[in-house]
C-alpha cells in the first residue's frame, strides 16, 4: 500500500469524488486518477494539487510523492496536443528564472515552472511537423522538424565545471513532471522512448549526429548531483518517462 496515495484518496473522497469500488487502498488505479482528472477538470490548475486536495501541514515531500506516483505532475490538455506527425521530443530547460517568460514560451511548446505547473508555449505543436512551417517552436538548432520542444524553466546563472545551479536550480518537482509529459507525449503521438527519439538537448549532437552549440541541458541534475553527464541524464530521463507509460 501507497501511503502518499491514500493521503490523496482520502483528501479527494472528502472533497465529494467518490472512490466507490476501492477507497482509500493506497493503490493509484485507474479509479483513482478518473477522480484526479475529474478535479483537475473542476479546479483547472495543477498547482490545486499540491493546495486544496491535501490538508494544511501536509509536507512537500508527500505530496511530491503522491504527485509522481500517480503521474499528475504532467498531465497535458487534450487541445495542447493538435494532430500531427511527430518524430522525437527533445527536453531542455531554459537557462532563466523559475517562471516561464513570453520569450522562453515563444521558444518551446511546452514550459515546466518549478513546482511543476504546465505552462503552453506560443507555438503549437503542429507547426513542427515536418517540414517546420513558419511561426514553429525554435528550440534546437537544425533539429526542429518533427521535433516537440519541451522545456524546464530553470538553471538561470549556472555553470557546468565546476558545476554551480544558480539562483534558480532544477526541481525535483519539475522533472516528475516532465517524465509524465513525455509520457503523454510519446502515447498520444506514438513515439518509442529510445535514446534517438526521447532525448535531451545535450544529447542531440552524440544522438542524432547533428553539430550544436556546446548545450549541456541535461548533464547535471541540481536535485541529484550524483547523476552526471548528458546519458546518465538522458537515460533518467527515458526510465522515467517508461514507467508511466
Amino acid at each position: 500500500m501507497n501511503t502518499t496515495v491514500q493521503v490523496l484518496q482520502r483528501r479527494l473522497i472528502a472533497l465529494g469524488f467518490p472512490l466507490p469500488k476501492y477507497g482509500a487502498d493506497g493503490d493509484p488505479g485507474g479509479e483513482t486518477i478518473e477522480a484526479v482528472n475529474a478535479a483537475l477538470d473542476e479546479i483547472e490548475k495543477l498547482r490545486a494539487l499540491s493546495e486544496p486536495l491535501f490538508p494544511s501541514g501536509t509536507s512537500a515531500s508527500t505530496v511530491t510523492a503522491a504527485r509522481a506516483s500517480l503521474g499528475v505532475g504532467g498531465v497535458v490538455p487534450s487541445d495542447w496536443m493538435p494532430n500531427a506527425n511527430m518524430e522525437r521530443v527533445i527536453c531542455h530547460w531554459t537557462a532563466g528564472a523559475h517562471k516561464a517568460s513570453d520569450f522562453d514560451r515563444s521558444h518551446y511548446h511546452i514550459l515546466i515552472e518549478d513546482d511543476g505547473k504546465l505552462i503552453r508555449g506560443i507555438p503549437s505543436i503542429e507547426l513542427n511537423q515536418a517540414p517546420a512551417k513558419k511561426g514553429y517552436a525554435a528550440h534546437t538548432l537544425s533539429a526542429n522538424s518533427g521535433s516537440i520542444g519541451i522545456s524546464l524553466c530553470c538553471m538561470g546563472g549556472a555553470n557546468e565545471a565546476p558545476f554551480d545551479p544558480g539562483k534558480y536550480p532544477m526541481t525535483r518537482e519539475q522533472w516528475e513532471a516532465l517524465t509524465s509529459v513525455v509520457a503523454v507525449l510519446c502515447r498520444r503521438y506514438s513515439i518509442p522512448v529510445t535514446d534517438k527519439a526521447v532525448l535531451s538537448h545535450a544529447e542531440v549532437q552524440n544522438n542524432l549526429g547533428i553539430q550544436q552549440r556546446g548545450k549541456w541541458d541535461f548533464t547535471r541534475l541540481a536535485f541529484d548531483p550524483s547523476v552526471k553527464g548528458a546519458k546518465a541524464c538522458g537515460d533518467k530521463l527515458r526510465a522515467g518517462a517508461k514507467s508511466k507509460l
